[in-house]
């Protein structure tokens, strides 16, 4: 082989190697682009959820105990957060609340913001579910003259509810959505309904929960049941709404007080300044201050507990 063919042959290989080489680009770049289109077209076929904030927080978090309390705390008060976001939330508000006590009071009131803003958020948990359950008890009416109705069509009881869940909005549809949920992979009638009653509980889900068990059990007039439960719901709910309507001067009471006292605290260091400080600074003022403040919480729980009446 003289020069000339060699010189041919190394051409020839280069031209063919660079053709593969760019063959496997073109491939590999497009099974990049379909494995995009595929993760793409699969996350728009689940929840169509945003990405999620603090993704490293929320898998550290959720296997310990508080994070499993979170979970079942969030879970039922209906609110799109994770237990990552929600601990870098209170984390980050705790933060703030320590560092804003200790500039306008003392470095002493800076620990003490920091228990409130974690029974803040506490609070904020606890009333976020209290109101969806309220919520959920003013759509009972509904959901019972749809049940009672789709029996009396002759539906079957869990086609009655997928019904429901459709017709209703949120949150009697999402949680009637879960019941339905289960019941499709298996889950009896009673085990799913009693999964609801303990997500919210309260009397009036507890009365419709035991009359649709034990008429699936035991058969009978469903019907009419619902439709005499229907009026009671009904009625439950207009003394409800008139005794939160009576007690609703006592409940902002409960909090007016607190803030009245910081308005205080704070008036009294621009009479005097520097008294925070000096009472922050001393073991007779910090225990004041303590006793104060227990005073305070102590107040809270007794006009709530005052407030606090079960229809």
């Amino acid at each position: 082989m003289d020069r000339q063919q060699l010189f041919a042959l190394v051409v020839g290989l280069s031209l063919l190697a660079g053709t593969l080489a760019v063959c496997g680009v073109a491939v590999y770049a497009s099974g990049r682009a379909r494995r995009a289109e595929l993760l793409d077209r699969l996350s728009d076929a689940g929840d169509r959820r945003p990405r999620r904030r603090f993704a490293e927080v929320d898998r550290r978090v959720r296997p310990t105990r508080i994070g499993r309390y979170l979970e079942r705390r969030i879970a039922t008060t209906g609110l799109d957060v994770t237990p990552g976001e929600f601990t870098v939330y209170v984390v980050s508000g705790v933060a703030g609340l320590w560092l804003l006590a200790d500039a306008l009071f003392a470095a002493f009131f800076g620990p003490i913001a920091g228990l409130i803003g974690v029974w803040c958020a506490h609070a904020f948990l606890n009333w976020q579910r209290q109101k969806r359950i309220e919520a959920f008890i003013n759509q009972l009416p509904d959901l019972s003259r749809i049940l009672a109705n789709a029996t009396q069509a002759g539906l079957a009881l869990r086609t009655a509810l997928g019904l429901a869940a459709e017709e209703l909005e949120a949150p009697a549809g999402e949680e009637l959505t879960k019941v339905t949920d289960q019941l499709a992979v298996g889950v009896p009638l009673d085990d799913a309904l009693g999964d609801l009653a303990a997500r919210l509980p309260s009397r009036e889900l507890s009365v419709l929960v035991s009359t649709l068990v034990l008429s699936n059990k035991a058969g009978g007039q469903v019907v009419a049941s619902l439709r005499n439960l229907t009026g009671t719901l009904n009625d439950r709910k207009e003394t409800r709404r008139e005794v939160r309507t009576q007690l609703s001067q006592v409940t902002l009471t409960a909090y007016t007080v607190p803030v009245m006292g910081i308005g205080t605290l704070l008036l009294t260091d621009r009479v005097m300044p520097g008294s925070i400080e000096r009472m922050g600074s001393s073991p007779l003022g910090q225990g004041a201050v303590l006793v104060a403040v227990g005073l305070y919480a102590l107040a809270i729980l007794l006009i709530r507990r005052l407030a606090k009446i079960d229809v």
